[in-house]
Parts: C-alpha cells; sequence; structure tokens
C-alpha cells in the first residue's frame, strides 16, 4: 500500500518560513518526478514545484508565484520530498499536498497571517 504523509504545516507570520516534508512508503521515489501542490480556500488546486531525478542529472520547476522563495529537495535514502518555504506572504496560505506518480498525500494546512 502506497501512502505519502505530509508534515510541517501551520501558522506563521508573514515573512517567515516552514519546511514541509513527504514522506513516502510502498513506492521508491527514487525514479519519480516529485511534485508539491497547493490549494487555496475557494479555489482550484494549482502546481508550486516539481523535482525530477534523471540518474546523473536532475531539474527543477518553480511556479511564478514561489519562485525564488521555495525550494523543493528530496532525499531519495529517505523517501522524503521536501518544500522550503521562505519569505511567506498572506496569499500562500492553502493546503499543500505532494504527489509520486499517481499517488497523493492528504495534504497539510499553510496558515501565514499578515
Amino acid at each position: 500500500q502506497v501512502r505519502l504523509v505530509e508534515s510541517g504545516g501551520g501558522l506563521v507570520q508573514a515573512g517567515g518560513s516552514l519546511r514541509l516534508s513527504c514522506v513516502a512508503s510502498g513506492i521508491n521515489i527514487s525514479p519519480n518526478t516529485v511534485y508539491w501542490y497547493r490549494q487555496k480556500s475557494g479555489e482550484q488546486r494549482e502546481s508550486v514545484a516539481y523535482h525530477t531525478n534523471s540518474g546523473a542529472t536532475w531539474s527543477t520547476w518553480y511556479s511564478d508565484s514561489v519562485k525564488g522563495r521555495f525550494t523543493i529537495s528530496r532525499d531519495d535514502a529517505a523517501n522524503t520530498v521536501y518544500l522550503q518555504m521562505n519569505s511567506l506572504r498572506s496569499e500562500d496560505t492553502a493546503v499543500y499536498t505532494c504527489r509520486v506518480h499517481t499517488y497523493w498525500g492528504q495534504g497539510t494546512q499553510v496558515t501565514v497571517s499578515s
């Protein structure tokens, strides 16, 4: 059974930082692209970042709204994906969810107070 469990969300003041984690079990993240999404209240889910892993090379992508502030990383040995979020803004408030292959986590709430 595949499980993705996010953690690290919470309440933070604007300008602060949070680090989200997504621990995978039942699936090896190593050969997979890993994704972070977010869904703001009343809005559709949007892509935040992804990290590909093609053997000796890897690449990342970020949405324009988080570029320069968020960093996606992975620890394949720990089967874990991270999202470091700096300079948080009130508009970053959302439920953040990770995805590996076709599997989704349950999400973790991030609330940024202004």
